[in-house]
Protein backbone atom coordinates (compact mmCIF):
# COMPACT_ATOMS: atom_id res chain seq x y z
CA UNK A 1 0.00 0.00 0.00
CA UNK A 2 1.26 3.36 -1.00
CA UNK A 3 2.16 5.75 1.57
CA UNK A 4 -0.19 8.88 2.04
CA UNK A 5 0.96 12.02 3.15
CA UNK A 6 -1.42 13.26 6.25
CA UNK A 7 -1.86 16.96 6.97
CA UNK A 8 -3.09 16.38 10.35
CA UNK A 9 -3.74 19.50 12.96
CA UNK A 10 -6.30 21.40 15.04
CA UNK A 11 -8.02 24.49 13.89
CA UNK A 12 -10.03 27.25 14.89
CA UNK A 13 -13.35 27.35 13.27
CA UNK A 14 -12.56 30.67 11.69
CA UNK A 15 -9.63 28.79 10.03
CA UNK A 16 -6.36 29.65 12.32
CA UNK A 17 -4.14 27.30 13.67
CA UNK A 18 -2.40 29.82 15.83
CA UNK A 19 -3.36 32.77 17.37
CA UNK A 20 -2.11 36.52 16.95
CA UNK A 21 0.96 35.39 18.81
CA UNK A 22 1.78 32.13 17.42
CA UNK A 23 0.42 30.30 20.16
CA UNK A 24 -2.32 27.43 20.55
CA UNK A 25 -3.34 28.20 24.09
CA UNK A 26 -6.64 29.13 22.33
CA UNK A 27 -7.41 25.53 21.93
CA UNK A 28 -8.01 25.56 25.98
CA UNK A 29 -10.39 28.09 25.38
CA UNK A 30 -12.75 25.74 23.02
CA UNK A 31 -13.90 23.51 26.44
CA UNK A 32 -14.19 26.99 29.01
CA UNK A 33 -10.51 26.13 30.07
CA UNK A 34 -10.80 22.87 30.70
CA UNK A 35 -8.71 19.85 29.45
CA UNK A 36 -10.89 18.01 26.91
CA UNK A 37 -11.31 14.31 27.87
CA UNK A 38 -10.00 11.36 25.67
CA UNK A 39 -7.21 11.61 22.72
CA UNK A 40 -10.20 12.25 19.90
CA UNK A 41 -8.61 9.18 17.69
CA UNK A 42 -4.59 10.55 18.36
CA UNK A 43 -3.52 7.31 19.63
CA UNK A 44 -5.37 5.48 16.10
CA UNK A 45 -3.78 7.97 14.19
CA UNK A 46 -0.37 7.94 15.49
CA UNK A 47 -0.18 4.00 14.60
CA UNK A 48 -0.96 4.38 11.15
CA UNK A 49 2.27 7.23 10.88
CA UNK A 50 5.92 6.40 11.79
CA UNK A 51 7.08 9.64 9.63
CA UNK A 52 6.51 13.46 11.23
CA UNK A 53 7.19 16.46 8.86
CA UNK A 54 7.03 20.07 10.39
CA UNK A 55 8.77 23.23 10.01
CA UNK A 56 11.16 25.32 12.26
CA UNK A 57 8.73 27.02 13.87
CA UNK A 58 6.57 24.06 14.67
CA UNK A 59 9.74 22.44 16.25
CA UNK A 60 10.34 24.98 18.50
CA UNK A 61 6.95 24.85 20.04
CA UNK A 62 7.01 21.64 20.45
CA UNK A 63 10.51 21.35 22.01
CA UNK A 64 10.26 24.74 23.95
CA UNK A 65 6.27 25.66 24.73
CA UNK A 66 4.21 22.07 24.41
CA UNK A 67 6.56 19.20 25.46
CA UNK A 68 10.12 20.28 26.64
CA UNK A 69 11.95 17.87 28.03
CA UNK A 70 9.73 15.12 26.81
CA UNK A 71 10.15 14.19 23.03
CA UNK A 72 6.22 13.32 22.04
CA UNK A 73 7.54 11.65 18.67
CA UNK A 74 9.21 8.87 20.05
CA UNK A 75 9.84 5.89 17.33
CA UNK A 76 9.06 7.99 14.45
CA UNK A 77 11.71 9.61 12.10
CA UNK A 78 10.90 13.43 12.47
CA UNK A 79 12.54 15.79 9.67
CA UNK A 80 12.22 19.20 10.48
CA UNK A 81 12.58 21.75 7.18
CA UNK A 82 14.64 24.69 7.63
CA UNK A 83 16.85 27.06 6.06
CA UNK A 84 18.70 28.20 9.43
CA UNK A 85 21.36 26.41 11.38
CA UNK A 86 19.37 23.46 13.18
CA UNK A 87 20.08 22.55 16.80
CA UNK A 88 21.70 19.53 17.93
CA UNK A 89 19.02 17.07 18.49
CA UNK A 90 18.69 13.49 17.99
CA UNK A 91 15.09 13.45 17.73
CA UNK A 92 14.98 15.04 14.75
CA UNK A 93 16.57 15.30 11.15
CA UNK A 94 16.85 19.21 10.05
CA UNK A 95 16.96 19.94 6.38
CA UNK A 96 16.40 22.20 3.54
CA UNK A 97 15.77 19.59 1.45
CA UNK A 98 12.57 20.73 -1.28
CA UNK A 99 9.33 19.36 0.18
CA UNK A 100 8.63 17.82 -2.95
CA UNK A 101 11.93 15.91 -3.64
CA UNK A 102 11.52 14.66 0.30
CA UNK A 103 8.26 13.49 0.14
CA UNK A 104 9.13 11.76 -3.17
CA UNK A 105 11.84 9.86 -1.35
CA UNK A 106 9.39 8.89 1.29
CA UNK A 107 7.22 7.30 -0.48
CA UNK A 108 9.49 5.30 -2.47
CA UNK A 109 10.46 3.56 1.30
CA UNK A 110 8.35 1.37 2.65
CA UNK A 111 6.33 2.43 5.95
CA UNK A 112 3.33 3.46 7.36
CA UNK A 113 1.81 6.86 6.48
CA UNK A 114 4.02 10.75 6.47
CA UNK A 115 2.14 13.29 9.05
CA UNK A 116 2.56 16.74 8.13
CA UNK A 117 2.11 18.24 11.80
CA UNK A 118 2.52 21.85 10.72
CA UNK A 119 3.35 24.71 10.61
CA UNK A 120 1.27 27.01 8.01
CA UNK A 121 3.93 27.57 5.79
CA UNK A 122 4.85 23.71 5.10
CA UNK A 123 1.40 23.17 4.89
CA UNK A 124 1.06 25.94 2.69
CA UNK A 125 3.92 24.95 0.49
CA UNK A 126 3.07 21.24 0.60
CA UNK A 127 -0.68 22.56 -0.39
CA UNK A 128 0.49 24.30 -3.11
CA UNK A 129 2.78 21.55 -4.37
CA UNK A 130 -0.35 19.04 -4.35
CA UNK A 131 1.89 16.71 -1.92
CA UNK A 132 -0.95 16.10 0.75
CA UNK A 133 -3.06 12.91 -0.02
CA UNK A 134 -5.04 13.13 3.23
CA UNK A 135 -6.75 16.24 5.03
CA UNK A 136 -7.32 15.26 8.30
CA UNK A 137 -8.23 18.56 10.10
CA UNK A 138 -9.95 18.65 13.97
CA UNK A 139 -11.78 21.88 14.16
CA UNK A 140 -11.66 23.12 17.55
CA UNK A 141 -15.08 25.32 18.60
CA UNK A 142 -13.31 28.67 19.27
CA UNK A 143 -13.57 31.70 16.52
CA UNK A 144 -9.98 33.47 17.10
CA UNK A 145 -10.72 35.97 14.91
CA UNK A 146 -7.05 36.37 13.91
CA UNK A 147 -3.67 34.21 13.74
CA UNK A 148 -2.03 32.16 11.74
CA UNK A 149 -4.33 31.21 8.82
CA UNK A 150 -3.73 27.29 7.30
CA UNK A 151 -5.21 28.32 4.27
CA UNK A 152 -3.82 31.18 2.59
CA UNK A 153 -6.48 33.79 0.79
CA UNK A 154 -5.16 33.64 -2.65
CA UNK A 155 -4.60 29.87 -2.32
CA UNK A 156 -5.42 27.80 -5.21
CA UNK A 157 -8.84 26.03 -5.38
CA UNK A 158 -9.02 22.09 -4.39
CA UNK A 159 -11.67 20.01 -4.95
CA UNK A 160 -11.72 17.57 -2.48
CA UNK A 161 -14.16 14.69 -0.98
CA UNK A 162 -15.26 14.34 2.70
CA UNK A 163 -14.60 10.74 3.91
CA UNK A 164 -15.39 10.81 7.54
CA UNK A 165 -16.27 13.52 9.80
CA UNK A 166 -16.88 12.66 13.92
CA UNK A 167 -18.05 15.09 16.61
CA UNK A 168 -17.34 14.82 20.20
CA UNK A 169 -17.81 17.41 22.88
CA UNK A 170 -18.12 20.55 20.16
CA UNK A 171 -15.43 19.30 18.33
CA UNK A 172 -15.71 17.88 14.86
CA UNK A 173 -12.80 16.13 12.82
CA UNK A 174 -13.08 15.95 9.17
CA UNK A 175 -11.14 14.08 6.61
CA UNK A 176 -11.13 14.98 3.31
CA UNK A 177 -9.31 13.28 0.24
CA UNK A 178 -8.70 14.83 -3.06
CA UNK A 179 -11.83 14.27 -4.88
CA UNK A 180 -10.60 12.46 -8.40
CA UNK A 181 -8.45 10.05 -5.53
CA UNK A 182 -9.76 6.17 -5.56
CA UNK A 183 -12.51 5.31 -2.69
CA UNK A 184 -11.15 3.75 0.26
CA UNK A 185 -11.20 -0.12 0.39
Amino acid sequence: MERKVILYLAMSLDGFIADKNGGVGWMDLANNGEAFEGDYGYAAFSAEVDTVLMGMTTYRQITQELSPGAWPYVGMECQVFTHGAPPPDANAVFTSEDPAEAVRRLKARSGRNIWVCGGAQLARRMMALDLIDVYQLTVMPVILGGGVRLFPPEGPALPLRLTRHTVCNGVVELVYVRRDAPPPV
